[in-house]
C-alpha cells in the first residue's frame, strides 16, 4: 500500500520543473508536471510515484503528519522498517 504523506516543499527548480521536498524529515525531489496549482516554497503537497499531484492545506498536512506519527510511534521497530521499504517501492512503481 502506498500512503501520501503530506510534503514540505523545501527548494524549486524552475528549469527542471521539479521540487525537493522534506516527508517526516526524508528529503527527496519530485517532479512538479502533473499539479495544476502554483507551489512555493514551504507549501505543503502530496506525492504520488514521484509527482507532486495535490497541494493540500498546511492546517491539514499539519494535522495528518501528527497522525501519522502517532501511528509510527506504535509500531515496532520491524513494522517501521517493513513500512519505509514498502514506501519506498512505490515511488518505483
Amino acid at each position: 500500500m502506498c500512503l501520501s504523506i503530506p510534503s514540505k516543499i523545501k527548494s524549486i527548480d524552475t528549469e527542471m520543473n521539479t521540487c525537493v521536498v522534506d516527508t517526516m524529515g526524508v528529503e527527496r525531489s519530485a517532479s512538479l508536471d502533473l499539479i495544476d496549482q502554483d507551489v512555493k516554497i514551504g507549501d505543503y503537497v502530496l506525492i504520488h510515484i514521484g509527482f507532486a499531484m495535490n497541494k493540500i492545506d498546511e492546517e491539514d498536512a499539519l494535522e495528518s503528519l501528527k497522525v501519522y506519527q502517532e501511528i509510527i510511534d506504535k509500531m515496532e521497530e520491524n513494522d517501521r522498517l517493513a513500512t519505509i521499504e514498502e514506501a519506498e517501492n512505490c515511488q518505483n512503481r
